[in-house]
């Protein structure tokens, strides 16, 4: 048995240039243009909540092969990549 098998949510604590601290919930992973998009959401949002405020990060990889979250500045590539998103959620109206 794999005692590293994770069951829950996936969180992300990123430092913003002023020293600010964010915990983020990994929502999902995307790949659209041979680039890999994060999806992330505020970790301690209620469950209630009725709209959740959706961050995309790119992840650039270094040529020493460390990887780092940057903002995506295209408003073209950054809408696109949410479409993807969009798409790959499942209708809640489906479970009804």
């Amino acid at each position: 048995m794999d005692d590293n098998t994770n069951f829950g949510p996936d969180y992300v604590t990123l430092v913003d240039d002023e020293g600010k601290e964010y915990q983020l919930e990994l929502l999902d992973s995307i790949e659209l243009d041979g680039k890999t998009y994060l999806a992330f959401c505020e970790a301690d949002l209620p469950e209630d909540s009725e709209a959740i405020e959706v961050t995309i990060l790119r992840v650039e990889v270094h040529e020493d092969d460390t990887e780092e979250l940057v903002g995506v500045d295209d408003e073209e590539e950054l809408e696109r990549v949410y479409e993807v998103f969009l798409d790959q959620q499942p209708d809640d109206e489906d479970e009804e």
